[in-house]
């Protein structure tokens, strides 16, 4: 059983910045890949982005590249997501999540897709001001 708790979110104007983290449970963390999703009033569940086990590649959504970066320290059992340069649209309550499977995928579709995660946090809010 894999435990995930996220913290970080918050209120911030557009322009600001915020990082998100994401505390696991579990000896083998760092065999897993861990992604961030969110999901605004009314609309899908979305990838964000995704960090291999090792941390040496990671994955983006386009709408956060460059903005966003994803990193992990194996040591603490956490995942960060750095934002920056936040926009209105970004509003969303954020989840972070475990793929436990230790899958290389050999594209990077794969990790934007949910159902590849098999645990997930309770999300935190992340409300971004005009």
């Amino acid at each position: 059983q894999v435990q995930l708790v996220e913290s970080g979110g918050g209120l911030v104007q557009a322009g600001g910045s915020l990082r998100l983290s994401c505390a696991a449970s579990g000896r083998t963390f760092s065999s897993f890949t861990m992604g961030w999703f969110r999901q605004a009033p009314g609309k899908e569940r979305e990838f964000v982005g995704a960090i291999r086990g090792s941390g040496s590649r990671s994955y983006y959504a386009d709408s956060v590249k460059d903005r966003f970066t994803i990193s992990r320290d194996n040591a603490k059992n956490t995942v960060y997501l750095q934002m920056n340069s936040l926009k209105p649209e970004d509003t969303a309550v954020y989840y972070c999540a475990a793929d436990t499977s230790g899958t290389g995928y050999s594209r990077s579709y794969y990790y934007t897709r949910l159902n590849i995660y098999d645990y997930w946090g309770q999300g935190t809010q992340v409300t971004v001001s005009s």
